[in-house]
This record gives C-alpha cells, structure tokens and sequence, in this order.
C-alpha cells in the first residue's frame, strides 16, 4: 500500500473523530499495525514507528482517547463491502495465546492457535469475503465465564480486575457473549 493510499485510507476512516490529534494518532496506530513486527502492543509499535512512536500518545489514543469504536467499525464494513462486493461472511475464532494472566479475558480455554487448552484470550472476527479478497470488519474478544459476575463460575479475582482491564462492571454478556476489542 502506497502512503498516500494508506493516508487517504486513515482519513476517511477517523473523518468523524472531534479533534485532529484524534485523528492523526488515528493514523498513526493504523500505520503501526501495518508495519513488520510480530507484537502489536503499544510499545514495540512504537519503537518501529519512528519519529512519529510516541508511546505515551499512542497509548493514550488506545486506552483513553474518547472515540467510538463502533463507528470506525462501521465506517469500515461500508467501505469494504464495496470495494470487496462480498459474496460470504466468514465467523473466525482466533486464540492470543498468554504467559500471564493480566490481560483482559484471559483463561485456560482451548484455542487452535495452540491445538490443546491453555492461557489465552480468544477472539471472534467477522470477515467480508469475495474470491479475490476478504477483510475483517468487526471484531470482539470473548468473555470466559470466570470473568463474568453473572455467571456461577465467576472467579473472584478475575472480576475484580475488569476495572483494571477497562471491561465495564456489568457487561451485557448474556447478548453475545463478548467484548469489543480496543
């Protein structure tokens, strides 16, 4: 992708954000997701991402920035569906697997990232798909029953870290079962 593409691209889709440092560290994550690299956290993207790798806004666009995530997801179906003119949508399930437990929505659960049960979180993607491309549109990680209040196998430690993780005290969970990913 051309960066006049991938500027273009990142334009329309924080077109609606209030503010412009919104909407140009906007850019910058998504320019740092598309880097090489295996990790995407917010401080390896940072260090690849040259002088515009300020860890500290960039963190702060994830984590505390009030934008809807929601509406970019939107934004980006619309998009895709017609530049894709899809003919399926494709449900994939993907495990991250986790050597610790600090992570929102991590527990031993079986994922076929590893083929066996194991700490991970699991995330579920909607994909627009055609013969010649596909694109994920909406994303959401799953919410184990251990770390929902509601559920008879809530495990107490790990509720009380949803604050910690940004995971509201009463998730409608009932509903999908899951969690936008952020």
């Amino acid at each position: 992708m051309r960066a006049c593409d991938l500027e273009d691209f990142a334009a329309e889709m924080f077109e609606p954000f209030a503010r412009v440092d919104q909407r140009r560290w906007g850019a910058v994550y998504l320019r740092g997701l598309l880097l090489d690299g295996r990790r995407k956290s917010v401080e390896p993207m940072a260090a690849r991402l040259g002088e515009d790798g300020n860890r500290q806004a960039l963190a702060n666009f994830i984590t505390t920035s009030p934008w809807d995530a929601a509406h970019v997801r939107a934004r980006l179906a619309w998009r895709m569906q017609q530049v894709i003119k899809p003919t399926a949508l494709i449900v994939d399930d993907t495990g991250f697997l986790k050597d610790g437990d600090a992570s929102a929505c991590v527990a031993r659960q079986y994922t076929g990232t590893a083929g066996k049960v194991t700490n991970c979180q699991a995330g579920v993607s909607l994909h627009l798909a055609s013969d010649s491309a596909s694109a994920a549109v909406d994303w959401r990680l799953f919410l184990p029953e251990g770390w929902d209040p509601a559920s008879p196998k809530a495990d107490p430690g790990k509720v009380a870290r949803r604050t910690t993780c940004g995971i509201p005290p009463t998730s409608d969970t009932s509903r999908s079962g899951s969690l936008p990913w952020t």
